[in-house]
C-alpha cells in the first residue's frame, strides 16, 4: 500500500512536471535572425503584433550562425524555434535532415510566391544584390550594370562585394563577362574567377549590411555590390548614393524550424503570422526589401515602390537557390582558397 502511494505520487508528479513543460512551451519561442536594423524590423512587424494576440513571447537571439544550427541539432538540444537563413542553406539543410517540415495546415502556402517556399522552409523576405554606387565620388557619371565594376578606368576606386561564397558574386562576375542570364547556370567557375581577378587588387570585402553601408556611404569603396534595403535606408538618411537595378540578383531568406525544436506548434503559428499578408508588408514598408506573400502588394506603401525588387521584375535574375544549395560548398572550397592567393 505505502509502495502504491509513491509510485503514485511518482507518476503525478511527473505528470505535473509534463504539464508546466507544455505551458512553458506554449509560453515563448526563441526567435533568431540576423541583428541589425532587419532584426529590428522583424521584432516590430512579426513578434510584437504575434505576442499581442497569442500572449506567446518571442525571445530575440542571433545572429544566425549554421554551425550552431547544426550542432544543436545532432546533440539533441535544439535551443531556437524559428531561425533567419538564406535560401540555400534553407534546402541544403533540409536534405541533412536538419529541419522539420512545415505544418502547411497553418501556414497558407498557396498565397507565398513559389520561388520562395519548400517543404521545410516559407520566405523571410526577398531582396535584391544592387549595383550601388556614391555620386560623389563619380561626379554625376553614373554606372549601369555590373560590368562597370571592372571598368577601372571609367569608374575608379575600390569596389565592395559580398564576401561570402554564395549567391551572387559568381553570378555578376559572369554578367559582366557577357554571360546571358538564362544560360548562368551551371555556373562557369572558371570564367568566373578568371573574371573577378581583373580585380581582385581593387576589392573591399564586406560580411555585413552595415559594413557595406559604411564602405559606401563614406566613399571608401566608390562602388559595388550590396543589399536594395541598405541602399535605401542611405538614401533615407540622406547619402548621397545611387543605385542601378539593371540584372539586379534576387535573393531570399527563409524562415525554419531546427529539428527537435521545443516550440515547434508555437514556431509554426509564428510562421503564419510572419508569411502572412499584413505581416509581410509590415516587414516591406519598414525595410524596402521585397514581400513574399501575393497578397501583400497592395498594402505597400506607394512611395516604397520604386525602391522594391518587386518594380523591377523584368530586369531580375533570379539565383538558383537548389544549386547552391547543391554545390555550394564544393564551391566555398575553391572561393576560401582563391581568396588567399
Amino acid at each position: 500500500m505505502q509502495l502504491s502511494k509513491r509510485v503514485t505520487a511518482v507518476l503525478s508528479a511527473s505528470l505535473l512536471t509534463l504539464a508546466c513543460q507544455a505551458v512553458h512551451a506554449a509560453d515563448s519561442l526563441n526567435f533568431v535572425s540576423w541583428g541589425g536594423t532587419t532584426q529590428d524590423a522583424q521584432k516590430a512587424a512579426w513578434a510584437e503584433p504575434f505576442s499581442k494576440s497569442t500572449n506567446i513571447k518571442v525571445v530575440q537571439d542571433g545572429p544566425t550562425d549554421y554551425g550552431k544550427l547544426k550542432a544543436m541539432v545532432e546533440s539533441g538540444n535544439v535551443q531556437w524555434d524559428v531561425v533567419d537563413v538564406e535560401a540555400d542553406f534553407a534546402l541544403r539543410a533540409a536534405a541533412e535532415g536538419l529541419l522539420e517540415p512545415l505544418d502547411f495546415n497553418t501556414i497558407k502556402r498557396d498565397r507565398i510566391d513559389p520561388r520562395f517556399v519548400s517543404d521545410h522552409g516559407v520566405g523571410s523576405f526577398f531582396f535584391s544584390f544592387v549595383l550601388g554606387f556614391n555620386e560623389g565620388k563619380l561626379g554625376g557619371n553614373k554606372p549601369q550594370d555590373w560590368s562597370a565594376l571592372f571598368d577601372t578606368k571609367t569608374y575608379p576606386g575600390k569596389r565592395a562585394l559580398y564576401k561570402w561564397p554564395s549567391p551572387g558574386v559568381l553570378e555578376l562576375a559572369l554578367l559582366a563577362d557577357g554571360v546571358p542570364a538564362d544560360k548562368l547556370y551551371p555556373l562557369d567557375l572558371d570564367r568566373a574567377f578568371k573574371k573577378l581577378d581583373t580585380i581582385k587588387k581593387d576589392i573591399v570585402w564586406w560580411g555585413g549590411g552595415a559594413q557595406s553601408q559604411q564602405l559606401l556611404a563614406s566613399g571608401e569603396a566608390t562602388l559595388g555590390q550590396f543589399w536594395n534595403g541598405r541602399v535605401y535606408a542611405l538614401q533615407q538618411d540622406g547619402a548621397p548614393v545611387g543605385v542601378s537595378w539593371k540584372q539586379n540578383l534576387v535573393m531570399a531568406d527563409f524562415l525554419v524550424v531546427p529539428k527537435g525544436a521545443k516550440n515547434k506548434d508555437a514556431a509554426m503559428k509564428f510562421l503564419a503570422n510572419a508569411a502572412s499578408a499584413q505581416g509581410q508588408a509590415e516587414f516591406a514598408n519598414q525595410t524596402a526589401y521585397a514581400p513574399v506573400n501575393l497578397d501583400s502588394v497592395s498594402l505597400l506603401k506607394p512611395e516604397l515602390a520604386p525602391n522594391l525588387p518587386t518594380a523591377y521584375a523584368q530586369e531580375q535574375v533570379t539565383l538558383d537557390f537548389a544549386y547552391w544549395a547543391k554545390n555550394g560548398p564544393a564551391i566555398a572550397t575553391r572561393w576560401n582558397e582563391w581568396l588567399v592567393k
